[in-house]
């Protein structure tokens, strides 16, 4: 099942960009990359060059050989049926983590020949681009790309209740109706994920043994990628903390603690492990805030942080948790609920804001769970998996900085008391459209 996807949107913003570089598309594997660079090629261009590095190792060749695109170009059009055209063919370079050659090669193409349209990406490209190995700086542009949001979801799933969503335009309590079938697609969301196949195999009703095979699938790719691409001592490490995380998570404050990946372990002996998955784009690392100041990077305790995994759908098949208990809302199913929720949130924030959040935590006796900066404000942010609400650290933190706006994510429907903006949970992909709606409201 064909899923739009909104990073359609800025690839066609980039391929008419007046200054345009070849473009480093970057994400976790299984995301749907090598897809959406064959869907926009198809959309936007009469033909595509496509060029596998791991498929077809005779490439490597080509790059090895010579630095001038002219003949690179020709060689190339040799492994193509329809020939290079620099106004109608997109190149694709996939797997380019490959071959360092090719990579160093958007260099030339960007220098000698910006007229052709040039997009690479790779499983584990993030790592590469880590060692900075000959990197060709300044001579392309990057794209992030991320799972298959809720709202991307919604509106596959269930188009009526997305435009419904879409067309909201003010702070208007939702009919139960709306809030009912959302609550019921936010948790069929939290199974599947957004892992584009898991996506598909749930909503072409494949069952959810299907569902459970093809993230079971992927994660045993992770692993095979963990044996293959990093270093031989880092192996183990690495394998410890992925396996960590949903225990790392149940723990009611989340914070990463080194003695549940290994007893004794220390940090310094860890941090390289971190990074790689950081660099994989298989985890995202929110560290502890000590002053909710702007820049909110210069007040980070980098000692204290929380992990939470790129897919809340893989984080629950990681967890070992069925579909069944999050359809029935289990009793025994509380603390793992709110980590899921996080996690939920987490995704949706870095994808809506491109911002790193933080959480802020005062002396032991408050913890907020997220911070955002937003142009020149800061939102804290507190996520609640059901419709309790009851909670002092958004409270104290008011009291101690009195911010214009706080935000709760819950499964209460919309209201605004005073400087508190509840958004029910299922609707964290369109926050930017409600603080829209807050600043016109106080302006």
């Amino acid at each position: 099942m064909a899923i739009e996807r909104e990073i359609i949107n800025l690839l066609e913003k980039w391929k008419s960009g007046k200054n345009r570089k070849p473009l480093i598309l970057k994400g976790a594997r299984q995301i749907g990359k090598t897809w959406i660079m064959k869907e926009f090629g198809k959309r936007y261009f009469k033909s595509i060059a496509y060029f596998n590095f791991e498929e077809i190792k005779e490439l490597k060749d080509i790059f090895v050989s010579t630095k001038n695109v002219e003949r690179i170009l020709g060689q190339l059009a040799l492994h193509t049926n329809t020939g290079i055209n620099p106004e109608t063919t997109l190149i694709i370079f996939d797997e380019i983590q490959e071959c360092n050659e090719a990579l160093n090669s958007l260099k030339y193409f960007c220098e000698n020949a910006p007229e052709y349209a040039v997009i690479a990406a790779g499983s584990l490209l993030g790592v590469t681009l880590s060692k900075g190995d000959s990197f060709p700086v300044g001579k392309v542009d990057f794209l992030q790309m991320y799972p298959v949001t809720f709202k991307e979801f919604l509106a596959t799933e269930s188009p009526d209740i997305f435009k419904y969503v879409e067309e909201m335009n003010s702070l208007e309590e939702l009919p139960s109706i709306v809030f009912n079938r959302l609550g019921e697609s936010y948790n069929k969301y939290q199974i599947s994920g957004g892992m584009p196949q898991a996506v598909s195999d749930l909503l072409e009703n494949s069952g959810m043994s299907a569902v459970e095979k093809t993230l079971q699938n992927i994660l045993n790719a992770y692993a095979l990628d963990f044996s293959k691409h990093a270093e031989t001592k880092e192996i183990p490490r690495i394998t410890s903390i992925w396996n960590s995380i949903p225990s790392q998570l149940s723990k009611e404050n989340r914070k990463f603690v080194y003695k549940l990946v290994k007893p004794g372990a220390r940090a310094r002996e860890y941090e390289d492990a971190l990074l790689w998955l950081q660099h994989a784009g298989l985890i995202h690392r929110v560290f502890a805030n000590i002053k909710p100041f702007l820049p909110l990077s210069a007040y980070d305790d980098i000692s204290a942080f929380k992990i939470y995994l790129s897919d809340v759908g893989l984080l629950r098949r990681l967890a070992r948790l069925s579909p069944d208990t999050v359809l029935s809302g289990s009793p025994i199913y509380t603390e793992f609920k709110g980590a899921m929720a996080e996690n939920f949130v987490l995704q949706s924030l870095v994808t809506q804001f491109e911002v790193t959040p933080r959480y802020w935590v005062s002396e032991g006796k408050a913890e907020v769970d997220f911070i955002i900066q937003n142009n020149d404000r800061i939102l804290p942010i507190e996520v609640k998996s059901a419709q309790n609400t009851n909670g002092k650290s958004l409270f104290i933190y008011n009291s101690l900085y009195h911010p214009k706006l706080r935000i709760r994510y819950s499964k209460n429907n919309i209201k605004r008391d005073d400087n508190l903006l509840n958004i029910p949970i299922f609707l964290v992909d369109w926050s930017g459209k409600f603080l829209k709606h807050v600043r016109l409201i106080d302006s």
